[in-house]
């Protein structure tokens, strides 16, 4: 029924999701990149991620993913033509920004950084601090809000003006012939397209498949600390690679980035301005781990640029402050067992999202 971009090939509490460490190893799988078409079921199903969630008011169609894959990636969809969704989440950044934050519209800086988003459709609560419960809804947040500049109150009016080319007028036409182009009708074709983007057939899938020839040795030692003495898998759990998957609303935690050098009144106090309980001061999502190897910089504000320093950041127990979580603490690592866990991280690698052709 759905195109489904399962990408071959594709630390510690809250690594940016959003290349292969150590050796290569050699396979028969498809090559890294690779899409592969599925043309009856969901996404993901018959995987180890299983079939992704769809809401009932927005069915998934071939005709509906091909369309909001082609506005995904059209900056015409932005108020000044200067962007489109895949500006921050572009293939050369793994899917998410390469900036520390995001750029917006009129070249703005915004506040946090870009996330990737292979797998977002199984995820409960979407932004860093969660506050949007739905894609659609979180689609709508980023085209009126300051990512695409357009404003809230003009997404009916942008619509009807991208409805308007004649590529596009014929497919709102057939593919919502009751509603048309509409802020609300674009929302649910992009959000339709977004949840074909399942990464679950990397490196690391075929090894826990019985590929024995899908890792080498040292992402085998990276992937046992990993689980064991390094405990990144409390927070990020296999196979999504975080546990925010699979809950309500999230997991959230407040592992000391961007407090270090900084006041309290300074600090971005992330989920705590959705919910404003203490629990949630400076607490960030704990994104998913697949592609990390390729989507540096790291954190919500895009403050580490190296994999390795995230991992010993993680794994040193973070800057104290007063909700500092206590899952934080020094699990005394080697420089060896750091670049093992580095290393086994490059088997979660996803491949790249494909371009389409734009109508006119």
């Amino acid at each position: 029924m759905t195109i489904r971009h399962a990408l071959p090939a594709c630390v510690l509490a809250l690594l940016l999701t959003t290349a292969c460490g150590g050796d290569s190893a050699e396979s028969d799988a498809p090559a890294e990149g690779a899409t592969t078409a599925v043309v009856s079921g969901l996404p993901g199903e018959g995987g180890p991620l299983g079939a992704v969630p769809v809401p009932a008011d927005n069915p998934m169609t071939d005709a509906k993913v091909a369309l909001g894959h082609q506005l995904f990636f059209d900056s015409r969809m932005s108020v000044d033509g200067s962007r489109s969704c895949y500006s921050c989440h572009t293939n050369e950044d793994g899917n998410g920004g390469g900036d520390p934050t995001a750029i917006g519209a009129a070249d703005r800086a915004l506040t946090r950084h870009s996330p990737v988003i292979w797998n977002v459709a199984y995820m409960p609560a979407f932004y860093w601090d969660g506050r949007s419960g739905a894609l659609e809804a979180q689609v709508r947040g980023a085209w009126g809000g300051g990512n695409m500049g357009v404003g809230a109150d003009n997404l009916d009016a942008k619509a009807a003006e991208i409805g308007a080319i004649p590529g596009y007028a014929e497919q709102f036409a057939a593919i919502f012939p009751d509603r048309g182009a509409t802020g609300v009708t674009v929302s649910e074709a992009i959000a339709s397209y977004e949840r074909t983007l399942v990464c679950d057939a990397t490196r690391y899938d075929r090894h826990m498949a019985g590929d024995g020839s899908a890792i080498t040795e040292e992402e085998a030692r990276g992937l046992e600390l990993f689980n064991g003495k390094g405990t990144c898998a409390m927070c990020h759990t296999p196979p999504f690679f975080s546990a925010q998957f699979g809950t309500d609303s999230g997991v959230y935690y407040n592992v000391g980035i961007g407090h270090e050098g900084r006041s309290e009144d300074e600090v971005d106090v992330g989920r705590y301005s959705v919910t404003e309980a203490d629990a949630d001061w400076g607490a960030f999502k704990v994104p998913s781990l697949r592609n990390v190897a390729e989507s540096s910089p790291y954190f919500h504000d895009g403050s580490v640029v190296s994999l390795e320093d995230a991992v010993r950041y993680m794994a040193g127990g973070g800057v104290p402050n007063r909700n500092l979580t206590p899952l934080m603490m020094d699990r005394n690592l080697s420089d060896e067992e750091i670049t093992a866990i580095v290393a086994f991280m490059g088997t979660l690698t996803c491949g790249d999202l494909t371009q389409p052709t734009l109508p006119n």
